[in-house]
């Protein structure tokens, strides 16, 4: 393909989106992005929307990429663990390597996504147009219908490609599955529980008021409450709740003494830095937690879908942006290919990315069960420190599956769950049959590990599980 003579048509400027522009622009393609959304440059609309996420080696591999390192770190707070807070106020750091050097960070999502727009169109061939919502993508014409919410009219774009960066409710996929011009699979899963922004504010200009460096949890069981640091001083705290289920459920907090005896039980140390949570509590709303799949995610060389519009995922493995942003660096490898035409460029694009996708997927599904019950479990903590201590010893013979998820960026997604699963359940097994134990020769633990996962990874192999 001549790159410097395609017409890119990309829906939706959110991270995805404006990534894909800014490299694609790099690259010498025609690129101009729709958004429905004002410039959030110039009008606030976080609106209740989670607004600092974990950013972690996948999404580092991407700003590498595109040579905004160094940019994107200044809008970073290292995070070197989890901060678990039990019901008495007790706490305890779970750190997330052995290795110093790894770490996640939290990050501001609109810092980032406006960083991305302004480098993006810093390129003469790349073009953002805001408050202008995709209505419906003709995917055999290549061209897709607007609405423009300023004039109140509509208006038709065509191009060479259309992209859909366009979120969990992608304009683009429901065209796919409304057309019914070809086999299209579309699944969207919820879970039972939903989730509400709350704020734990500073104390003064940029004075954190609960240990600044970690991902603060207080797991409950069927519940939980989650707070990440911004670089105000003040904390994002996420409450994942049940809609209907529980003594405690988002459909019977609705009274004020309600909220109030909730989070005095629960979460009493939480509370104590949060003299503004019923206000929070009653003007932002709560939201639904979904995952979305899809096949194909193209249609011939026409059209793409990309990032969450082609694979939404809950967020209790932090690697949703991340996803995406590793999205934008697997086809921008295709591309590399110089393939005959967009069909074939999509088609490896998809064969290459779609099993990862569903493995992040069910490993996030996996951490929200594991976040909110396990992480105070005793067996687990267990677990957790022999990790930590195989790490630290063997730091190029071990890794966690956090750590090949989190912090292995040239592993991809699917291996990552095959021998992470394969390891936490050799370590899980042996620890409950005192097989092992953390005071243990750390070498010979090593190596009994070491051979009961490869055998589950054979055994799963004969299965078919692989």
């Amino acid at each position: 393909m001549k790159e410097k003579k395609q017409n890119i048509l990309i829906i939706g400027a959110g991270l995805c989106g404006s990534l894909l522009a800014l490299r694609l622009g790099q690259r010498g393609f025609n690129v101009t992005v729709y958004e429905k959304r004002p410039d959030l440059r110039k009008v606030n609309i976080n609106a209740g929307r989670s607004i600092n996420l974990a950013f972690s080696n996948r999404g580092i591999k991407a700003m590498k990429l595109v040579g905004l390192e160094n940019k994107v770190k200044q809008l970073c707070i290292p995070m070197n663990g989890r901060m678990i807070h039990d019901e008495k106020g007790n706490t305890f750091l779970s750190p997330y390597s052995g290795r110093d050097y790894e770490y996640i960070n939290s990050i501001s999502r609109g810092d980032l996504n406006a960083l991305l727009l302004t480098e993006a169109e810093k390129h003469e061939n790349v073009t953002i147009h805001f408050n202008k919502k995709c209505e419906s993508v003709d995917f055999e014409k290549t061209t897709a219908l607007f609405k423009d919410y300023q004039t109140n009219t509509q208006f038709i774009e065509d191009a060479d490609a259309i992209i859909g960066t366009d979120g969990a409710g992608s304009a683009l996929r429901k065209s796919y599955y409304l057309g019914k011009k070809f086999l299209f699979s579309f699944s969207q899963d919820y879970l039972t529980h939903g989730y509400k922004e709350l704020i734990i504010l500073p104390e003064g200009k940029n004075n954190f008021k609960i240990f600044k460096n970690a991902l603060h949890i207080w797991p409950r069981g069927n519940f939980m409450l989650i707070a990440l640091p911004n670089l105000d001083g003040s904390f994002t705290v996420t409450l994942f709740l049940s809609y209907n289920e529980g003594e405690f459920n988002f459909s019977n907090l609705n009274t004020d003494e309600k909220v109030l005896e909730f989070f005095k039980k629960e979460f009493p140390d939480a509370l104590a830095h949060m003299p503004n949570l019923l206000e929070d509590f009653n003007n932002n709303p709560t939201s639904p937690l979904g995952t979305v799949k899809c096949s194909p995610w193209f249609y011939k060389g026409n059209t793409l879908l990309m990032g969450d519009a082609a694979h939404a995922i809950v967020p209790f493995y932090g690697q949703g942006m991340n996803a995406s942003f590793e999205d934008v660096v697997e086809f921008d490898k295709v591309l590399d290919e110089n393939l005959e035409n967009w069909e074939a460029t999509f088609k490896a694009y998809e064969s290459s990315r779609k099993k990862n996708t569903d493995a992040i997927a069910d490993l996030a599904i996996d951490n929200f069960y594991e976040m909110r019950d396990h992480v105070a479990n005793p067996i687990f903590q267990e677990k957790r420190k022999l990790e930590m201590d195989l790490e630290k010893a063997f730091p190029n013979e071990y890794a966690s599956k956090y750590s090949l998820v989190t912090f292995n960026e040239d592993l991809g997604y699917h291996d990552a769950m095959l021998k992470g699963r394969a390891q936490d359940k050799a370590i899980l097994n042996m620890l409950a049959e005192g097989k092992i134990n953390s005071k243990d020769d750390l070498k010979s633990i090593l190596k009994i590990i070491t051979k009961e996962t490869q055998e589950i990874l054979e055994e799963d192999k004969v299965a078919k599980l692989k």
